[in-house]
C-alpha cells in the first residue's frame, strides 16, 4: 500500500469512525428526547382524560364542553382506562390490554404517576382521588409513529454516513495526490542521482516543514558523500602522479649506477638521493594517512600556548626562510597573557599553525610576513599575511580541499594536502578560520581562538 492510498484509508476510517460515534450519539439523544415528549404528552392527556371522565358532576356545562372537545382532539375512549378501588373499569374503551394488570395498577397507586412502553405502546398511569372515589387513570399511545421516525432518523444518518465516507474518499484522494506531489518529484530527482552529479544534489522546496527539512539533510549527505569521492578520486590521481616522480627517480639513478663502477662520492651522492626521495614518498603517504583518520580521531585536549606554538615554528622553518629569501615578523599586541591560551590537542595545532605559515613563506615572493597576534571581541586573533603570489577569486572556494592547488604554484613544490588538513583541525577545534586574497597582492589569514 503506497503512501497516497494509505493517508486516502486513514482519513475515510477516521471520518468513518468519528462520524459513526456522532450518529450514535445523535441517535440515542433523539430517542430519549421523543420518549420524554410523548410520556409528558400522554401524561397531560391522562390528567385530562381524568378530568372528562370525573369531574363532569363539578364543571359547569359549557367548562365540561371546553374539556369535551380538547379531550377528543387528544385521544380517543378506547386509549383510555379509568379503573375504580376494586380494579374494575369504569370508564373508557381500553377493556382489553393484558398488560394493565392489578399490579401495574398498584404501581400506580404507590407511585401516584407511573409509565412504561412495551413493543406496540407508549403507557402512562396517574392516580386521581376524587369525591366519587381513588381512580387509577391510564392512557396509552401506539408506537408506530415513534418507529417510524426512528428508522427515518437512521435511514438520514445511514445516507449521510455513507454519502460522507464517499466524499471524505475521494476528496482525502486528491488532496494526497497534491500533497504527494513534492515527493514524487522528489523521488523522480532521486532517482537520478548518480556518483557523477552528487554535488548537484536535488532541488528543495520552499515549503517550511519537515519535507524541507527532510531534503536538505539528504543534500547535505550527498554533499559529504561527494566530497568523499572526490577525495577518492583525487587520491588515486595525486598518488599516481607524486609517486612516480620520485620512484622514477630512483629507478632511474638505479639504472644509470648499475651500468658500471662508481666512486665512493658517487654512491653517497645515489644514496643521499634515493634516501629524500624515499622521504619524499613517506611523507606524503603520512600525510594521507593523518588526513583519512583525522576525522575520527580522539581529541586529546590540553592547556596550550599558541605564541610559544608560533615561536617553534618559526624556529623550524629557518631552513626555509632561507630558501626562499623572505622573513618573517611576529607581533604580539596581547596584554592580558591568559588570551593567548587555549585548549587544544598540541600537535593538532602546531601542524595546523605550521602548514598556515608554511604556505605564507612558500608564495611570500621574498617578501616579509607578518604574523600578528591581538584580542578581539574576547577572542585570540592570529592574522597570517604575505605580500606574495596570491589566491584568485574564482580559486579561492576550493582553495580548502584536498589535493586543490592554485594555478599560479608554479615551480614550488606542494602536495595540496596541508590546507585540508588545517581546516579539519580548525573546525574540530571551533577555531574560525578565514582566507582573502588578491592575486599578486597577497593573502591574509584570520583565526579567531
Amino acid at each position: 500500500m503506497n503512501l497516497r492510498t494509505r493517508l486516502t484509508t486513514y482519513s475515510t476510517i477516521a471520518f468513518g469512525i468519528v462520524f459513526l460515534v456522532a450518529s450514535l450519539l445523535i441517535f440515542f439523544a433523539y430517542f430519549s428526547k421523543m420518549q420524554d415528549s410523548i410520556n409528558r404528552s400522554l401524561k397531560n392527556t391522562t390528567l385530562l382524560s381524568a378530568i372528562y371522565y370525573l369531574e363532569q358532576d363539578e364543571l359547569s356545562q359549557s367548562e365540561h364542553s371546553v374539556i369535551k372537545e380538547e379531550f377528543r382532539a387528544a385521544i380517543q375512549s378506547k386509549n383510555v382506562a379509568v379503573y375504580n378501588d376494586s380494579g374494575e373499569l369504569a370508564y373508557g374503551a381500553l377493556t382489553e390490554d393484558p398488560i394493565l394488570t392489578r399490579e401495574e395498577l398498584n404501581k400506580v397507586r404507590a407511585l401516584k404517576s407511573y409509565h412504561f412502553k412495551n413493543k406496540e405502546h407508549f403507557y402512562y398511569g396517574i392516580y386521581y382521588p376524587d369525591n366519587q372515589g381513588d381512580f387509577v387513570v391510564f392512557t396509552r399511545e401506539s408506537t408506530v409513529d415513534f418507529i417510524g421516525q426512528m428508522r427515518t432518523l437512521i435511514l438520514i444518518l445511514s445516507a449521510v454516513l455513507i454519502g460522507g465516507l464517499l466524499a471524505i474518499y475521494f476528496l482525502s484522494r486528491y488532496i494526497s495526490n497534491i500533497a504527494y506531489k513534492p515527493i514524487k518529484d522528489i523521488v523522480k530527482q532521486v532517482n537520478q542521482v548518480n556518483y557523477s552529479n552528487l554535488e548537484h544534489g536535488i532541488e528543495v522546496p520552499k515549503s517550511n516543514d519537515e519535507l524541507e527539512e527532510l531534503i536538505s539533510t539528504y543534500n547535505n549527505l550527498l554533499t559529504r558523500l561527494s566530497e568523499t569521492f572526490l577525495i577518492q578520486k583525487n587520491f588515486i590521481n595525486y598518488v599516481s602522479h607524486e609517486f612516480k616522480t620520485p620512484l622514477t627517480a630512483i629507478s632511474g639513478n638505479l639504472e644509470v649506477f648499475a651500468q658500471k663502477e662508481r666512486t665512493p662520492e658517487e654512491y653517497q651522492q645515489v644514496a643521499h638521493d634515493a634516501l629524500e626521495n624515499v622521504y619524499k614518498i613517506e611523507n606524503i603517504l603520512s600525510n594521507l594517512l593523518l588526513l583519512s583518520g583525522l576525522k575520527n580521531a580522539e581529541k586529546d585536549h590540553g592547556l596550550i600556548r599558541i605564541d610559544e606554538l608560533i615561536w617553534n615554528i618559526y624556529e623550524a622553518l629557518q631552513e626555509k626562510l632561507i630558501e626562499f629569501k623572505t622573513t618573517i615578523q611576529i607581533d604580539i599586541q596581547v596584554e592580558d597573557f591568559s588570551k593567548l591560551e587555549f585548549r587544544a590537542n598540541e600537535t593538532l595545532i602546531h601542524l595546523a599553525l605550521y602548514n598556515i605559515i608554511e604556505n605564507a613563506v612558500k608564495y611570500s615572493n621574498n617578501n616579509p610576513i607578518a604574523i600578528t597576534l591581538t584580542v578581539t571581541d574576547n577572542r585570540l586573533q592570529v592574522i597570517v599575511a604575505d605580500n606574495g603570489k596570491g589566491i584568485a577569486e574564482d580559486e579561492l572556494a576550493f582553495i580548502k580541499q584536498t589535493f586543490y592547488r592554485g594555478k599560479n604554484v608554479g615551480t614550488i613544490k606542494g602536495s595540496g594536502i596541508g590546507l585540508s588538513l588545517a581546516t579539519i583541525i580548525f573546525e574540530q577545534h571551533h577555531i574560525d578560520f578565514d582566507i582573502s586574497s588578491n592575486l599578486q597582492l597577497g593573502t591574509v589569514i584570520t583565526l579567531s581562538f
